[in-house]
């Protein structure tokens, strides 16, 4: 089955960086692009285990007469077709269904508050909701449109971790990048995560030297940071009991997305396989 990426448009000059994000990451994993431009405020997410509630800031309804052109002349200009989404499903009369079949969703770090407000280092509650539920991994992409030439997967050997690097691997295949493993480890040596990789089948690039092994047991995390590299998409299990406190307060989550400013792709703990 063809991947496929979902797109909440905004017509805004934001959300064309935001556009052009999945334009290109779709180009780089050779995924079909479909774009919803809302009419309401809010719509719904039907995911396995819970029903959530979006809620829009304005600026995903600004000037809707010109939405569909902006939207079909910024992915024309990429020389890809443009597919839109139309709900058929409504709830109520102005809370359309949206459908959870996706491979990916883009999401900006919040969707209903004003983008002026909106930190590097706050990811909102509605989109961390859909992490937490979604079966498939969430684009957070940078303010600006920004090109990755590399990924860089964060392993601490948990089992999120042993999927955001299957997941990274997916997409190595596919886009040609390289990819880099970072660990930063703390009272557990090499060993012990070279371990989980070979019980789950994951240790044969590393050792064949197609993946680059960065492991760190010196320095301070958000230190260590600096040497992921500006370029790079940063894919990232989000794990622990429960998943909202984990994103906002756990110490590495936390400290990954407010301190690199790279485009990041999150794996939630319902996350299955393409």
């Amino acid at each position: 089955m063809k991947k496929s990426m979902l797109h909440v448009f905004r017509n805004t000059p934001f959300g064309r960086e935001t556009l052009m994000q999945s334009i290109y990451f779709c180009k780089k994993t050779e995924t079909t692009l479909k774009v919803y431009i809302p009419e309401h405020r809010q719509f719904l997410m039907y995911f396995q285990n819970k029903v959530i509630t979006i809620d829009l800031d304005n600026s995903f309804l600004r000037a809707p007469e010109t939405a569909r052109q902006h939207a079909e002349g910024i992915i024309k200009a990429e020389k890809l077709e443009p597919g839109f989404l139309k709900p058929e499903a409504f709830t109520a009369s102005t809370l359309p269904d949206i459908p959870t079949q996706f491979s990916f969703m883009c999401c900006p770090r919040s969707i209903s508050d004003l983008s002026t407000k909106v930190g590097l280092g706050y990811i909102g509650p509605k989109v961390r909701n859909i992490i937490e539920n979604a079966a498939f991994p969430v684009l957070i992409p940078t303010p600006v449109y920004k090109k990755w030439n590399n990924i860089t997967v964060f392993f601490g050997g948990s089992k999120n971790a042993v999927n955001a690097l299957r997941l990274g691997m997916q997409i190595m295949e596919v886009s040609g990048c390289s990819l880099r493993l970072f660990t930063h480890a703390k009272k557990k040596s090499q060993k012990h995560y070279r371990q989980i990789l070979e019980d789950n089948n994951l240790f044969t690039k590393i050792s064949e030297g197609k993946i680059e092994w960065l492991f760190l047991k010196t320095g301070k995390f958000r230190e260590n940071l600096y040497s992921i590299p500006h370029d790079s998409l940063v894919v990232i299990g989000a794990y622990g009991h429960g998943l909202i406190k984990e994103l906002i307060f756990g110490s590495i989550m936390e400290e990954v997305q407010t301190i690199l400013p790279n485009n990041m792709l999150i794996a939630g703990p319902n996350y299955t396989m393409l």
